[in-house]
């Protein structure tokens, strides 16, 4: 053990030659740590080890992330134009999101992502997934989001397969406080609505995330007439090809909420037990099928009500997210204390804590 003569502070144990690798000494990201120094290309620092003296949590307005100050951790998501790693900071042991995306795609896409920059630069709402910082690196880019450690309401919805009225209730109200968010005071059409996207934590939290198909509107009628997003979750109108608004996510919300009741999407394949054999099959169904209804011998009438109110062939007929916030549905469990964190975390213990 030596002392430093220009901090005697600082101590360095300094491996014997040849007796212990290097390696032992360096992170994956190439960080060389001994003790409290830590070394890499952005610089020299001396962190604590003393719990009680721990770097607070880096926050959204902090501007203090770099790709060289995160470690990776695992990858927990995949798609087709990247991925989703969990990450942690070394300096404030802070777990993150990073979402990755390589940049050789079409125009298109790369127009989304673009979108989903500006709309994710803008957007701060406890109902939204938070975003840090992004990065443009050897041709990807990298973008920090808030780690929810529960996973998608999807994951969770396979280890369930259904949810009690008591925890929709609790989980529609968030999902409902982010769309009247994104709604009225962001003007943007999320667009993309479905389980997959609606992410959990261990605090019992419900958060929309994923804005890579979503629309800004700055007209005051509200109206877009693009085709993207998952055709499962889409409106009538939208698969119609005609003007839609804000209301084509509630369309989706309801959609999303009878799945999570029943275990089942609601638009079932001809042939039960099979899928569809196309996607245009299912959207035909969608347009032409009478609107979706929750069994009334099954969920209350208060469930049933909600779903009726979000789930309407005509958009006008469909209540925008502030009259459904008001809906009997949302509050008749509120005298029963309902704990989601308890519920999410009994499932299966989170991927990691902050």
């Amino acid at each position: 053990m030596r002392r430093n003569p220009l901090n005697p502070n600082l101590r360095l144990s300094l491996p014997p030659p040849d007796e212990v690798p290097i390696t032992q000494f360096l992170t994956e990201s190439g960080t060389f740590m001994d003790g409290d120094l830590l070394v890499n290309r952005d610089g020299l620092r001396i962190v604590s080890q003393n719990p009680v003296e721990a770097p607070p949590p880096i926050r959204p307005t902090d501007d203090q992330l770099s790709l060289a100050d995160i470690d990776l951790i695992k990858v927990i998501g995949k798609g087709s134009g990247g991925i989703v790693q969990l990450v942690q900071h070394k300096w404030t042991g802070q777990f993150f999101a990073l979402k990755v995306i390589q940049m050789n795609i079409q125009e298109s896409a790369r127009r989304q992502i673009a979108q989903e920059l500006k709309i994710n630069q803008s957007s701060q709402c406890p109902y939204v997934v938070v975003y840090y910082q992004s990065f443009y690196e050897n041709g990807a880019i990298s973008i920090i989001l808030e780690y929810m450690d529960g996973g998608s309401l999807a994951d969770f919805l396979r280890k369930v397969r259904t949810i009690p009225e008591p925890y929709l209730a609790a989980i529609c109200k968030q999902v409902l406080m982010g769309l009247v968010y994104l709604h009225h005071e962001k003007h943007i059409i999320h667009r993309d609505l479905k389980p997959s996207n609606l992410l959990i934590n261990h605090r019992g939290e419900v958060k929309i995330t994923d804005f890579g198909v979503s629309a800004v509107l700055t007209s005051t009628s509200g109206q877009a007439n693009t085709f993207v997003g998952t055709y499962n979750y889409m409106s009538p109108e939208r698969i119609s090809g005609d003007t839609y608004g804000y209301k084509s996510d509630i369309w989706s919300l309801g959609l999303v909420l009878l799945e999570c009741a029943t275990g089942r999407f609601p638009y079932s394949p001809p042939e039960e037990g099979e899928g569809w054999s196309s996607f245009y099959e299912l959207m035909v169904a969608i347009v032409e099928q009478p609107a979706s209804t929750a069994p009334t011998d099954q969920f209350s009438p208060e469930f049933c009500s909600f779903i009726s109110a979000c789930v309407q062939k005509n958009p006008g007929d469909r209540q925008p997210a502030t009259d459904l916030l008001r809906h009997p549905f949302i509050n008749m469990y509120k005298d029963l204390n309902i704990d989601l964190a308890a519920y999410f975390t009994s499932v299966g213990s989170p991927l990691a804590t902050f």
